[in-house]
Protein backbone atom coordinates (compact mmCIF):
# COMPACT_ATOMS: atom_id res chain seq x y z
CA UNK A 1 0.00 0.00 0.00
CA UNK A 2 2.86 2.48 1.09
CA UNK A 3 4.72 1.65 -2.50
CA UNK A 4 1.43 2.58 -4.22
CA UNK A 5 1.27 5.64 -2.51
CA UNK A 6 5.31 6.45 -3.15
CA UNK A 7 4.87 5.45 -6.78
CA UNK A 8 1.30 8.18 -7.23
CA UNK A 9 3.04 10.47 -5.62
CA UNK A 10 6.33 10.42 -7.87
CA UNK A 11 3.81 10.03 -11.03
CA UNK A 12 1.70 13.79 -9.73
CA UNK A 13 5.31 15.45 -8.57
CA UNK A 14 6.95 14.44 -12.23
CA UNK A 15 4.14 15.67 -14.17
CA UNK A 16 3.87 19.14 -12.21
CA UNK A 17 7.16 19.37 -12.72
CA UNK A 18 6.69 18.81 -16.87
CA UNK A 19 3.57 21.22 -16.91
CA UNK A 20 3.99 24.30 -18.30
CA UNK A 21 1.53 27.04 -19.07
CA UNK A 22 0.74 25.98 -22.42
CA UNK A 23 -0.59 22.87 -20.71
CA UNK A 24 -3.32 25.28 -19.28
CA UNK A 25 -4.54 26.45 -22.08
CA UNK A 26 -4.57 23.43 -23.91
CA UNK A 27 -6.47 21.73 -20.94
CA UNK A 28 -9.17 25.18 -21.09
CA UNK A 29 -9.48 24.68 -24.46
CA UNK A 30 -10.39 21.01 -24.42
CA UNK A 31 -12.98 21.70 -22.12
CA UNK A 32 -14.58 24.45 -23.23
CA UNK A 33 -15.36 22.75 -26.63
CA UNK A 34 -16.59 19.45 -24.37
CA UNK A 35 -18.63 21.63 -22.93
CA UNK A 36 -20.12 23.41 -26.14
CA UNK A 37 -20.65 20.08 -27.72
CA UNK A 38 -22.49 18.65 -24.38
CA UNK A 39 -24.72 22.00 -24.65
CA UNK A 40 -25.61 21.40 -28.02
CA UNK A 41 -25.72 17.99 -28.40
CA UNK A 42 -28.59 18.58 -25.32
CA UNK A 43 -30.37 21.64 -27.20
CA UNK A 44 -31.08 19.23 -30.17
CA UNK A 45 -32.45 15.76 -30.72
CA UNK A 46 -28.57 14.71 -30.81
CA UNK A 47 -28.36 13.86 -27.49
CA UNK A 48 -30.57 10.95 -27.95
CA UNK A 49 -28.41 9.68 -30.95
CA UNK A 50 -25.45 10.34 -28.89
CA UNK A 51 -26.97 7.97 -26.19
CA UNK A 52 -27.28 5.33 -29.20
CA UNK A 53 -23.45 5.53 -30.12
CA UNK A 54 -22.16 5.38 -26.71
CA UNK A 55 -24.57 1.73 -26.34
CA UNK A 56 -22.72 0.60 -29.34
CA UNK A 57 -19.43 1.62 -27.76
CA UNK A 58 -20.70 -0.52 -24.41
CA UNK A 59 -21.59 -2.94 -26.80
CA UNK A 60 -18.39 -3.16 -28.90
CA UNK A 61 -15.90 -3.70 -25.56
CA UNK A 62 -18.29 -6.32 -24.25
CA UNK A 63 -17.37 -8.13 -27.44
CA UNK A 64 -14.12 -7.76 -26.79
CA UNK A 65 -14.07 -8.95 -23.48
CA UNK A 66 -15.56 -12.27 -24.14
CA UNK A 67 -14.26 -12.48 -27.23
CA UNK A 68 -17.12 -12.56 -29.43
CA UNK A 69 -15.63 -13.34 -32.74
CA UNK A 70 -18.62 -12.68 -34.74
CA UNK A 71 -19.61 -9.56 -33.02
CA UNK A 72 -16.83 -7.99 -32.74
CA UNK A 73 -16.03 -8.45 -36.70
CA UNK A 74 -19.77 -6.52 -36.91
CA UNK A 75 -18.71 -4.06 -34.83
CA UNK A 76 -15.24 -3.52 -36.54
CA UNK A 77 -15.93 -3.40 -39.53
CA UNK A 78 -19.13 -0.32 -38.80
CA UNK A 79 -17.14 1.66 -36.56
CA UNK A 80 -14.42 1.91 -39.59
CA UNK A 81 -16.84 3.95 -41.25
CA UNK A 82 -17.70 5.92 -38.54
CA UNK A 83 -16.65 9.15 -39.05
CA UNK A 84 -18.36 9.08 -42.54
CA UNK A 85 -21.61 8.25 -40.79
CA UNK A 86 -21.19 10.70 -38.02
CA UNK A 87 -21.05 13.37 -40.51
CA UNK A 88 -23.71 12.40 -42.56
CA UNK A 89 -26.03 11.54 -39.65
CA UNK A 90 -24.91 14.76 -37.71
CA UNK A 91 -25.01 17.27 -40.18
CA UNK A 92 -27.74 19.49 -39.40
CA UNK A 93 -26.32 19.83 -35.89
CA UNK A 94 -22.56 20.15 -37.15
CA UNK A 95 -24.63 22.94 -39.39
CA UNK A 96 -25.93 25.21 -36.38
CA UNK A 97 -22.74 24.65 -34.78
CA UNK A 98 -20.34 26.02 -37.12
CA UNK A 99 -23.18 28.86 -37.47
CA UNK A 100 -23.47 29.40 -33.65
CA UNK A 101 -19.50 30.11 -33.83
CA UNK A 102 -20.13 32.25 -36.60
CA UNK A 103 -22.80 34.52 -34.67
CA UNK A 104 -20.17 34.19 -31.75
CA UNK A 105 -18.49 37.51 -30.09
CA UNK A 106 -15.35 36.54 -31.46
CA UNK A 107 -16.72 36.35 -35.20
CA UNK A 108 -17.88 40.28 -34.25
CA UNK A 109 -14.41 40.97 -34.46
CA UNK A 110 -14.52 40.55 -37.88
CA UNK A 111 -16.68 44.03 -38.70
CA UNK A 112 -13.13 45.80 -37.14
CA UNK A 113 -11.93 46.34 -40.65
CA UNK A 114 -14.63 47.70 -42.28
CA UNK A 115 -15.91 51.64 -41.96
CA UNK A 116 -19.53 51.06 -41.11
CA UNK A 117 -20.85 53.79 -38.54
CA UNK A 118 -22.57 56.09 -40.71
CA UNK A 119 -23.92 53.07 -42.69
CA UNK A 120 -24.99 51.39 -39.57
CA UNK A 121 -26.60 54.31 -37.82
CA UNK A 122 -28.45 54.82 -41.58
CA UNK A 123 -29.28 50.45 -41.54
CA UNK A 124 -30.27 51.19 -37.66
CA UNK A 125 -32.79 53.84 -38.85
CA UNK A 126 -34.38 51.71 -41.69
CA UNK A 127 -34.48 48.72 -39.06
CA UNK A 128 -36.98 50.44 -36.38
CA UNK A 129 -38.96 51.93 -39.61
CA UNK A 130 -39.52 48.23 -41.17
CA UNK A 131 -40.11 47.22 -37.24
CA UNK A 132 -42.83 49.77 -36.76
CA UNK A 133 -44.11 48.60 -39.62
CA UNK A 134 -44.43 45.10 -39.29
CA UNK A 135 -45.88 45.41 -35.68
CA UNK A 136 -48.60 47.87 -36.85
CA UNK A 137 -49.32 45.34 -39.84
CA UNK A 138 -49.53 42.74 -37.28
CA UNK A 139 -52.36 44.34 -35.53
CA UNK A 140 -53.87 44.70 -37.96
CA UNK A 141 -54.01 40.98 -39.00
CA UNK A 142 -55.09 40.25 -35.24
CA UNK A 143 -58.15 42.14 -35.84
CA UNK A 144 -58.81 40.62 -38.92
CA UNK A 145 -57.86 37.48 -38.12
CA UNK A 146 -55.15 37.30 -40.88
CA UNK A 147 -52.59 34.28 -40.91
CA UNK A 148 -48.98 35.98 -41.55
CA UNK A 149 -45.59 35.03 -41.59
CA UNK A 150 -42.82 37.72 -41.53
CA UNK A 151 -39.16 36.82 -40.81
CA UNK A 152 -36.37 39.23 -40.37
CA UNK A 153 -32.98 37.79 -41.38
CA UNK A 154 -30.52 38.44 -38.95
CA UNK A 155 -26.60 37.50 -39.11
CA UNK A 156 -27.45 33.58 -41.02
CA UNK A 157 -28.29 34.77 -44.62
CA UNK A 158 -31.35 32.82 -45.93
CA UNK A 159 -30.57 33.03 -49.33
CA UNK A 160 -31.74 29.58 -50.24
CA UNK A 161 -35.34 30.47 -48.32
CA UNK A 162 -35.39 33.64 -50.59
CA UNK A 163 -35.12 31.52 -53.96
CA UNK A 164 -38.38 29.83 -53.27
CA UNK A 165 -40.16 33.25 -52.97
CA UNK A 166 -40.28 36.09 -55.38
CA UNK A 167 -37.38 39.02 -54.99
CA UNK A 168 -39.41 42.49 -53.94
CA UNK A 169 -36.55 44.35 -52.31
CA UNK A 170 -38.49 47.51 -51.60
CA UNK A 171 -39.32 49.93 -48.71
CA UNK A 172 -41.53 48.45 -46.44
CA UNK A 173 -45.13 50.02 -45.51
CA UNK A 174 -48.72 48.83 -43.66
CA UNK A 175 -50.59 48.63 -46.66
CA UNK A 176 -47.65 46.56 -48.73
CA UNK A 177 -47.81 44.16 -46.03
CA UNK A 178 -51.59 44.11 -46.04
CA UNK A 179 -51.27 43.53 -49.55
CA UNK A 180 -48.84 40.68 -49.65
CA UNK A 181 -50.90 38.65 -47.11
CA UNK A 182 -54.78 39.39 -48.19
CA UNK A 183 -56.15 36.02 -48.91
CA UNK A 184 -56.35 35.74 -52.39
CA UNK A 185 -52.99 37.31 -52.76
CA UNK A 186 -50.51 35.18 -55.32
CA UNK A 187 -47.98 35.65 -52.38
CA UNK A 188 -50.34 35.12 -48.91
CA UNK A 189 -49.58 31.52 -48.24
CA UNK A 190 -45.53 31.41 -47.94
CA UNK A 191 -43.31 34.03 -45.49
CA UNK A 192 -42.32 37.22 -46.07
CA UNK A 193 -38.40 38.12 -45.33
CA UNK A 194 -37.36 41.31 -44.13
CA UNK A 195 -33.32 42.36 -45.17
CA UNK A 196 -31.46 45.22 -43.81
CA UNK A 197 -34.94 46.77 -42.89
CA UNK A 198 -36.22 46.30 -46.67
CA UNK A 199 -39.22 43.94 -47.50
CA UNK A 200 -36.56 42.06 -49.39
CA UNK A 201 -39.17 38.86 -50.68
CA UNK A 202 -42.63 36.81 -50.33
CA UNK A 203 -44.26 33.68 -50.78
CA UNK A 204 -41.11 31.91 -49.39
CA UNK A 205 -41.42 28.51 -48.09
CA UNK A 206 -40.37 27.64 -44.91
CA UNK A 207 -38.44 24.02 -43.60
CA UNK A 208 -41.12 22.49 -41.73
CA UNK A 209 -39.74 21.55 -37.54
CA UNK A 210 -38.62 18.44 -36.65
CA UNK A 211 -38.99 18.18 -33.28
CA UNK A 212 -43.21 17.45 -33.89
CA UNK A 213 -43.54 15.61 -30.79
CA UNK A 214 -42.67 19.02 -28.39
CA UNK A 215 -45.18 21.16 -30.77
CA UNK A 216 -48.42 21.80 -29.59
CA UNK A 217 -51.57 20.00 -31.49
CA UNK A 218 -53.00 23.47 -31.13
CA UNK A 219 -50.24 25.10 -33.66
CA UNK A 220 -50.45 24.71 -37.64
CA UNK A 221 -48.58 24.67 -40.20
CA UNK A 222 -47.30 28.44 -39.80
CA UNK A 223 -45.83 28.07 -36.76
CA UNK A 224 -44.00 24.96 -37.06
CA UNK A 225 -42.79 26.31 -40.69
CA UNK A 226 -41.66 29.21 -38.17
CA UNK A 227 -39.37 26.80 -35.74
CA UNK A 228 -38.53 25.30 -38.63
CA UNK A 229 -36.48 27.97 -40.01
CA UNK A 230 -35.77 29.13 -36.16
CA UNK A 231 -34.17 25.84 -35.53
CA UNK A 232 -31.54 26.57 -38.34
CA UNK A 233 -30.97 30.35 -38.47
CA UNK A 234 -30.83 32.94 -36.43
CA UNK A 235 -34.05 35.02 -37.83
CA UNK A 236 -36.37 36.34 -35.91
CA UNK A 237 -40.00 35.54 -37.01
CA UNK A 238 -43.40 36.71 -36.51
CA UNK A 239 -46.21 34.44 -37.03
CA UNK A 240 -49.59 35.72 -36.73
CA UNK A 241 -52.41 33.12 -36.13
CA UNK A 242 -55.67 32.85 -38.95
CA UNK A 243 -57.21 30.66 -36.79
CA UNK A 244 -57.15 33.00 -33.50
CA UNK A 245 -55.38 36.16 -34.21
CA UNK A 246 -52.19 35.51 -32.36
CA UNK A 247 -49.06 36.94 -32.44
CA UNK A 248 -46.21 35.05 -31.97
CA UNK A 249 -42.34 35.35 -32.09
CA UNK A 250 -40.09 32.79 -32.92
CA UNK A 251 -36.39 32.65 -32.44
CA UNK A 252 -33.84 29.71 -31.77
CA UNK A 253 -36.11 26.86 -31.65
CA UNK A 254 -38.55 28.96 -28.95
CA UNK A 255 -42.09 30.15 -29.74
CA UNK A 256 -43.27 33.05 -27.43
CA UNK A 257 -47.40 33.91 -27.68
CA UNK A 258 -50.14 36.24 -27.11
CA UNK A 259 -48.32 39.49 -27.96
CA UNK A 260 -49.48 43.12 -28.03
CA UNK A 261 -48.91 45.62 -30.16
CA UNK A 262 -46.81 47.14 -27.58
CA UNK A 263 -45.09 44.15 -26.25
CA UNK A 264 -44.37 43.14 -30.00
CA UNK A 265 -42.64 46.58 -30.75
CA UNK A 266 -40.33 46.11 -27.64
CA UNK A 267 -39.67 42.39 -28.00
CA UNK A 268 -38.61 43.08 -31.98
CA UNK A 269 -36.31 46.52 -30.76
CA UNK A 270 -34.52 44.18 -28.41
CA UNK A 271 -33.60 41.46 -30.49
CA UNK A 272 -32.88 43.17 -33.95
CA UNK A 273 -31.80 46.58 -33.26
CA UNK A 274 -28.16 46.82 -32.32
CA UNK A 275 -27.25 47.95 -28.33
CA UNK A 276 -24.67 50.84 -28.22
CA UNK A 277 -22.41 48.96 -26.48
CA UNK A 278 -21.74 46.61 -29.02
CA UNK A 279 -20.94 49.18 -31.41
CA UNK A 280 -18.53 50.73 -29.28
CA UNK A 281 -16.91 46.94 -29.05
CA UNK A 282 -15.98 47.48 -32.77
CA UNK A 283 -12.24 49.19 -33.56
CA UNK A 284 -13.07 51.43 -36.48
CA UNK A 285 -8.69 50.72 -38.24
CA UNK A 286 -9.89 51.37 -41.53
CA UNK A 287 -11.45 54.80 -40.81
CA UNK A 288 -8.58 55.91 -38.43
CA UNK A 289 -6.03 54.98 -41.14
CA UNK A 290 -7.91 57.29 -43.67
CA UNK A 291 -7.79 60.25 -41.30
CA UNK A 292 -4.32 59.90 -40.77
CA UNK A 293 -3.42 59.43 -44.34
CA UNK A 294 -5.44 63.20 -45.24
CA UNK A 295 -4.00 64.53 -42.31
CA UNK A 296 -0.54 64.00 -43.45
CA UNK A 297 -1.74 65.34 -47.00
CA UNK A 298 -2.65 68.42 -45.48
CA UNK A 299 0.64 68.74 -43.67
CA UNK A 300 2.60 68.57 -47.01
Amino acid sequence: MWNMIVEVYNWFTALMLSFRATDVLDIVAVAFIIYNVIKIARETRAEQLLKGILILLIAFTISKIFNLKMLNTLFTSFFQFSMLAVLIVFQPELRSALEHIGRSKIAKYWNAFSSVDDEEETKTKQLKRSINCVVEAANNFQKSKTGALMVFERQTKLGDIIDTGTIINAEPSVPMIGNIFFNKAPLHDGAMILRDGKLYAAGCILPLTKNNSSVSVDLGTRHRAALGLSENSDAVIVVVSEETGTISVVTNGVISRDYSRESLNITLEELLVPKTSEKSERIPIIPVIKKVKKNEKEDK
